[in-house]
């Protein structure tokens, strides 16, 4: 098997980046030292080299707010959308992701096959809301809108404990790797508060006590402080958004061990597409222009006392391809470059529970890496991560 060494380059550990060589064979990481041969180098002089990223919240068949545009779009559309939008998240080094919301089996198998290009990726399938929460899609008007129902998308709308029973186990039964959950309104649904706690600690628990019946995990979009506090109290595993965390809600997610999955660019995302002249309602922009300051500010709280912090962006809600913004804005807010990367790396990882496999360069890991030109926590802070991607190898192969 071809031994490929990656020389010269400064790898990053987790907690800085050092000088040192990366040996590859097949797909595996054989050596991570100094002075270290292969049948074929890489030269990575000037370069940083990454493990592969993550980005734990993404909506692959979502390509942005435009309300009017989806509703003029063709069923089966988005799902060839996606294959550009997967491309996109894989330029930027980014090969493993939660689909938060909208990917079916089919999208995740078509890539587990090797029939399209896309980062591995775990998937929700659909999220779980209460009637009238953050994934009710009726509007006033009496219609429903999308995203549409379908054979591989089931209705996850669903009150008290038995429904919710059923609505899990019908997940796991269309493939989620992932259970998603609304715990709070949200800034996108028109009918929903965000400062408004949904499902209750009864509903929760049985969510939490079926997906754990079936290996997997429990995330959960919870904006107000009482909707975080019902979910990390039931043992979900991480926490979307966070926007309205209280003191309490970060003591919490410390004595449970919940992560937070910030997605800092959400609101912005949704403020720069109406700033552009996308379609979005008042009722819809004017939620988000009231959490940006509130999100950031819960972040510096979570982050200052510790709470454990993966990356996720939302993309979705906004263009793909933008998804590295998400760890400028993390060092803007008090992270230190290095551990922006590792909320990226590492932290990701073991949120997915695929610390044994990825997130860090090391012998045995899944040879995922990104060759990154120049000092790669200085192109974090100055937000010039993206431009300076130089190639990203996914299972050991150079993606095209």
């Amino acid at each position: 098997m071809t031994r490929i060494v990656f020389s010269g380059g400064r790898v990053f550990t987790g907690r800085a980046t050092e000088p040192g060589d990366v040996v590859v064979e097949g797909d595996r990481i054989v050596d991570v030292g100094i002075g270290l041969d292969g049948d074929t180098v890489v030269d990575a002089t000037g370069h940083t080299i990454l493990p592969g990223l993550f980005d734990c919240h993404v909506h692959f068949m979502f390509s942005g707010a435009d309300l009017v545009r989806s509703l003029n779009t063709p069923f089966s559309l988005p799902f060839y959308e996606a294959i550009g939008n997967m491309k996109a998240t894989l330029d930027c080094g980014i090969t493993t992701v939660r689909d938060a919301l909208g990917a079916d089996l089919g999208v995740a198998e078509a890539v587990r096959r090797g029939l399209i290009q896309g980062p591995r990726m775990q998937i929700a399938v659909n999220m779980v809301s209460q009637t009238g929460g953050h994934n009710d899609d009726w509007m006033q008007c009496g219609a429903h809108i999308s995203p549409p129902l379908h054979p591989g998308l089931p209705n996850t709308v669903a009150d008290g404990p038995e429904e919710l029973r059923k609505v899990i186990r019908t997940l796991v039964r269309h493939g989620a790797d992932i259970i998603k959950i609304a715990s709070s309104g949200g800034v996108m649904s028109p009918r929903s508060n965000p400062r408004h706690a949904h499902f209750r600690d009864e509903e929760i628990a049985m969510i939490v006590q079926e997906a754990n019946a079936a290996g997997i995990a429990v995330m959960s979009h919870a904006m107000s402080g009482d909707g975080i506090l019902t979910a990390v109290r039931n043992g979900v595993r991480s926490i979307e958004h966070g926007v309205f965390l209280t003191d309490e809600g970060v003591e919490e997610m410390i004595k449970n061990g919940t992560w937070l999955v910030p997605t800092l660019m959400a609101p912005r995302m949704v403020l720069d597409q109406a700033a552009a002249g996308v379609a979005i309602s008042d009722v819809i922009l004017e939620k988000a222009k009231a959490v940006v300051s509130q999100h950031f500010q819960a972040f510096q709280k979570a982050y200052q006392a510790g709470v454990k912090i993966a990356m996720g962006t939302d993309s979705g809600v906004g263009p793909h391809g933008n998804n590295l913004n998400e760890l400028t804005l993390m060092v803007e807010y008090g992270m230190t470059p290095a551990e922006a990367l590792y909320a990226t790396t590492t932290s990701a990882a073991e949120l997915m529970r695929l610390g044994n496999e990825l997130g860090e360069l090391a012998p045995g890991k899944l040879a995922d890496l990104v060759l990154v030109e120049g000092d790669a926590e200085q192109h974090v802070k100055a937000g010039t991560l993206k431009q300076a991607i130089r190639a990203v190898y996914q299972n050991g192969a150079a993606i095209s």
